[in-house]
């Protein structure tokens, strides 16, 4: 009899301490599955028409608005119509080693093969960060949509990294 009590008490400290202790090795070990972020993402956003209707997803709906914040006039909102490359960038290891540059390299529609470049430069004691590069007004109203595009990230004249469309070649 004494013995089946102390099989049921330390049964229940085991079920105790298993509970306890499941959920932090869990996140713990989920956690540790997570690599390091991607040295470039790259994030598109297309503006075809400043018509902002509520039918549309909520998601689209809240970057349109931002996107038109501050356009009060329809022709204000039509320089507006384009594309947008919102790039995040990072890094970490080369942090001082000179400065860092992204190159967003682009084909438009009405250009064909013709290559457009636009960069951005930041300090050498920046690590990562976030650009937006609009590609808007009249280079996009005369010249067409964006069809293929390349994003290089280098550091000191150096390529770290570098994403690109499906259709770049």
């Amino acid at each position: 009899m004494w013995l089946s009590g102390l099989m049921f008490t330390r049964r229940a400290a085991w079920v105790a301490a298993v509970r306890h202790w499941l959920l932090p090795i869990l996140l713990f070990s989920l956690g540790s599955c997570a690599g390091p972020p991607p040295p470039l993402e790259v994030k598109q956003f297309r503006l075809r028409d400043f018509e902002i209707d509520n039918s549309s997803d909520s998601m689209v709906r809240g970057e349109k608005q931002r996107r038109l914040y501050g356009a009060v006039s329809a022709a204000e909102r039509f320089e507006r119509l384009g594309s947008y490359y919102t790039i995040l960038w990072s890094d970490p290891k080369g942090a001082g080693s000179g400065e860092a540059e992204i190159l967003l390299e682009y084909q438009q529609g009405a250009t064909a093969s013709q290559i457009k470049r636009l960069t951005r430069k930041f300090p050498s004691a920046e690590a990562s960060g976030k650009t937006e590069i609009p590609i808007i007004g009249a280079d996009f109203r005369n010249n067409g949509r964006i069809l293929a595009w390349k994003v290089t990230l280098s550091r000191g004249g150096r390529a770290i990294a570098t994403t690109q469309s499906y259709l770049w070649q």
